[in-house]
């Protein structure tokens, strides 16, 4: 049955292949190193990454207090109501909390037992 192909798989499978293009270069550049005697780089960058844009110390401050108000707006809209408020901790009975280690004391009196004999 064929499998339906969405736009999460599609990135996934060229993440993948993508990595093992770059264990492939890399292997190939190991190899090569060894036929021309000491290059280890590939020849050709099959990708340009172009450099970061460096940004003032002005702007990096009016972007952060933009995101502040961003996240201040945000929080505003979504007060907490009186009733929703914390769910109840779970407490764990007696009887199960007594359960529980007598399996775990069961548990490793069988894997001692099993270290004994081999």
């Amino acid at each position: 049955m064929p499998q339906k192909l969405t736009p999460e798989i599609i990135i996934a499978a060229i993440a993948g292949f993508e990595a093992q293009k770059d264990k492939l270069d890399s292997r190939i550049a190991e190899i090569r190193s060894m036929l021309d005697g000491g290059r280890s780089e590939p020849a050709a960058t099959t990708e340009t990454v172009k450099p970061r844009k460096k940004r003032s110390a002005a702007v990096r401050r009016r972007m952060a207090l933009a995101q502040r108000a961003r996240f201040a707006k945000l929080k505003q809209g979504s007060k907490p109501d009186a009733q929703t408020a914390k769910p109840k901790k779970r407490k764990m009975s007696a009887a199960g909390r007594r359960a529980i280690s007598l399996a775990a004391k069961k548990r490793w009196a069988a894997i001692k037992a099993a270290k004994k004999v081999a």
